[in-house]
This record gives structure tokens, C-alpha cells and sequence, in this order.
């Protein structure tokens, strides 16, 4: 579920079930009445030939707005705060055209389900998606119609002043209707990026046989060996999360010029070295391009609880049976195009400093081990982690060896010097160069 999305909804989900209209909100008992929330459907069901995708999930009965994880470097990766999302297991799932096709949809991954073959919408040809929850209850959605198609016909990049005075580099798009009518327009991306790391090895260390428990001391096996798989830059994805529409209602001319669609201050460490942005630009219906502007603002607004009311946000599925029942999330169907740019720092700033690395890459240094963890009369330990906690926890990446001299201020010198994973190793993204890369 998108971030932003799963904060609105868990708003609207809670000022749905517990008021008509809103005065007060105590959020300490929001939503402890209700035992399920609400089903949440998203879905972006385009023109390209694909495994298409529907998401199904339940809104949060309790206010949970913290759904962001960022890399600490004294936190092991995969240890910090998730989304909480509860997925709808078990349903089926089936799409039906006008023209008598029909798509059935498998799950996956739990609330994710996925056709079982490629397909792609047909212009002129409405479609309905059908389903039915494990708990038998059957939703429709609204007939679904591929609006048009327009092409992107370039990406490019311009140094320019954000609204906030800051100085960057602005990714611009411009784009041309082809077909059916194109008038409302969304826009993602996905940002791959390479990073080198400022202590990258082409050694490692490796831990085994640790017992951190073991008495007098913990027992263990601590080499230095050469990777397997030396590389020399890490490279970084990440798809948008925020909402960017156009429209060209009541403009005479149906082409879209200059559209920004991505703004990147001069500090920022992912255009250090290369960057490569994919630009998706989907046709969407006039309902869709209202949901979601809706969406945008809600979003946006610096009071969400006093801006929200319930019934806001239009859902285009609903209850078969006609119950009165509130199902939120939209289905959308779209004509998709894309386009991908790639540039360097240099082309915008020739010769200038490099932005800055996220992290402080001090390079540092600890005793070997430790302390037993099963010591029943522990005494106290001033030195800071050991080396080998910190390897069993993917906290550090090896540099050299100490000398005397190297780290002058080094209070707890060990055998080794180390950094932190992401100023030695490819904590911040993966070792694999993308397939589309060009260097």
C-alpha cells in the first residue's frame, strides 16, 4: 500500500466508523470498537502487455501515521519501523470486458493477486473487476474504460531554483496525445541511482562458531578474507510516492510542455556519480483525476484530521448485493508510456564538489571481543561495541588493520579498522548493476 494512501485512509477509516461529522477526536480510543476495518482494493490496470496487479488489504482499525523506515547505521537493516498493513487473504479475483474476455487474477504474496497471464486493456472495451472475499462477501467495481494514450516524446533536465529558493536540478517532460481522448494525466517514476561508498574493501570479514554466551569468554572464529564479489559502486532504486497530475481541459493546445516531474537539490548524494530517472505517464479518466487530486490535497494539508470528512473520497467498487457498506481505494485504468534519461553531477556542475555522503564515514576502531553475555558478576565494559557483535550484526565493513598512529584519539583500540556498512559496503542499495544501466 502506497504511504501515502495508507495514512489517509487510516484517517477516513477511523472518522468513518466513529463520527457523522467532526468536532473532537480523542485518538487514544479511535476505532476500538470495530473488529475488522474496511477492504481497501488498489489497483492501476493499464494498455501494456503485463502481469497485471490488484491489491487488497484492510484498513487500520487503530491510528498508526508511522510507516517510514530510514537506514540507521547502528541499527541492523530490516530492523526498523514497518508499514502495518493487514492484507485480505484468500479472495477471488476476476476482470471482465465488454467484448467478452475475462481475466482471472491468483494471490501471491498475501492481499496481492496477479493475473495469470499477461494482458493488456483494449481501448473501446469497458472492463469490470469482480470480487469475492474469503468471507463470501461479492464487490464490483464501475464499467473501467482506457480514456486514450499520449506519448512522451522527451525527458530532460535543466539546472533551476525550486519554489524554496533551493538550487538543484528540475527533470522536466514533454508529451504529445495519440489517440482517444487524453486530457488528465498522472505521473510516477522509479529513480535508480549508482553509489560509491568512500571506504569500499575488497575484503571482508566473516564470523563463525560465535558463542557470546560461552564461559569465561565468548568462543568464535574471526578472519579477514577476500570478497567473493569485489565491486567498485552500489546502485539504488526507488519508485515515487507522491501524487503528480496534469490536465489540459481548457487548454487549446492538448500537449503538455515542460511538465516537472522531479526536483533534486545540489546536496543531494543520488546524482552524485549517475543518475537514471523512468518517467510513466498515464491517461486517466476525469473521475480518477479527481480522486486523487483529492487524495493530494488531503495529503498535503497541515490539519488532516479537520480536513478529511467521511464519504470524502469516491470509491468506484462496492457491495453487489447493495449493502451499504464503505469500501476504500480506487481502481484505475489508464494508458501507460514511458521514458527513461540518464545524466551525471558533472553536466550541471563541472568541476564542483561533489554533494555530500549521507553519513559520517568516521573510520573507527574497537576490541575484538567482549565481555560473556552469561558472566553472572559482569563488571563494567567503557569500551564501545566489540567487533565481533557488530559483524554478527551487519552493523560494520572491514578497512585495515590498526597501527598505532592511524586513529590517534582511539580509546579502546582493537586489531582492526572498520566502517560503517554503508561507508564500506552496499548497505544503502544493491551490488548488481541494473540490466538497463549505461555507464
Amino acid at each position: 500500500m502506497s504511504r501515502i494512501l495508507e495514512k489517509i485512509l487510516t484517517v477516513i477509516f477511523a472518522l468513518t466508523t466513529v463520527f457523522g461529522c467532526i468536532e473532537e477526536l480523542d485518538i487514544e480510543t479511535l476505532g476500538e470498537t470495530e473488529e475488522e476495518g474496511l477492504l481497501v482494493v488498489e489497483a492501476v490496470l493499464t494498455n501494456e502487455i503485463k502481469t497485471q496487479q490488484v491489491l487488497l488489504s484492510r484498513s487500520e482499525t487503530r491510528l498508526n501515521l508511522e510507516t517510514d523506515e530510514e537506514y540507521n547505521p547502528n541499527v541492523p537493516t530490516g530492523g526498523g519501523v514497518l508499514e502495518s498493513v493487514q492484507m485480505e487473504s484468500g479472495a477471488t479475483v476476476r476482470l471482465f470486458g465488454s467484448n467478452g474476455t475475462t481475466f482471472d487474477f491468483v494471490e501471491g504474496q498475501p492481499g496481492n493477486y496477479s493475473s495469470t497471464v499477461p494482458f493488456a486493456l483494449e481501448t473501446g472495451v469497458d472492463y469490470e473487476l469482480e470480487i469475492t472475499t474469503l468471507s463470501g462477501k461479492e464487490y464490483s467495481s464501475d464499467p473501467l474504460r482506457v480514456q486514450g494514450t499520449a506519448e512522451i516524446t522527451n525527458v530532460y533536465a535543466e539546472k533551476a531554483i525550486s519554489d524554496s529558493g533551493a538550487e538543484g536540478v528540475a527533470i522536466y517532460v514533454d508529451s504529445e496525445p495519440r489517440t482517444g481522448t487524453a486530457q488528465y494525466y498522472k505521473y510516477t517514476y522509479e529513480e535508480t541511482y549508482k553509489i560509491v561508498p568512500p571506504y569500499l574493501s575488497n575484503f571482508e570479514f566473516k564470523l563463525t562458531n560465535y558463542d557470546p554466551c560461552a564461559l569465561p569468554f565468548p568462543t568464535y572464529d574471526l578472519q579477514v578474507i577476500p570478497k567473493e564479489n569485489p565491486v567498485d559502486a552500489c546502485y539504488n532504486t526507488e519508485i515515487s510516492n507522491t501524487i503528480l497530475q496534469e490536465s489540459t481541459v481548457g487548454n487549446p493546445n492538448a500537449n503538455i510542455t515542460k511538465k516537472m516531474v522531479r526536483f533534486i537539490g545540489r546536496d543531494n548524494y543520488i546524482m552524485s556519480h549517475r543518475y537514471s530517472i523512468l518517467v510513466k505517464q498515464q491517461v486517466q479518466s476525469a473521475e480518477a483525476y479527481n480522486y486523487f487530486e483529492a487524495l493530494k490535497n488531503f495529503s498535503e494539508s497541515g490539519d488532516l484530521f479537520s480536513q478529511i470528512q467521511p464519504g470524502a473520497l469516491y470509491a468506484n467498487l462496492r457491495r453487489k448485493d447493495g449493502a451499504s457498506e464503505n469500501v476504500l481505494g480506487y481502481i484505475d485504468v489508464v494508458g501507460v508510456t514511458e521514458k527513461r534519461f540518464f545524466f551525471n553531477f558533472e553536466d550541471f556542475y563541472p568541476g564542483e564538489e561533489l554533494p555530500p555522503y549521507p553519513f559520517d564515514c568516521t573510520l573507527q576502531t574497537a576490541p575484538e571481543s567482549h565481555p560473556s553475555y552469561c558472566d553472572p558478576m559482569p563488571g563494567s565494559n567503557p569500551c564501545p561495541l566489540s567487533i565481533i557483535e557488530r559483524v554478527d550484526q551487519g552493523l560494520i565493513s572491514y578497512y585495515d588493520a590498526y597501527s598505532e598512529g592511524v586513529l590517534p584519539t582511539a580509546s579502546c583500540p582493537g586489531p582492526y579498522i572498520f566502517v560503517s556498512s554503508a561507508c564500506g559496503d552496499c548497505a544503502l542499495g544493491s551490488k548488481t548493476k541494473p540490466d538497463f544501466w549505461i555507464d
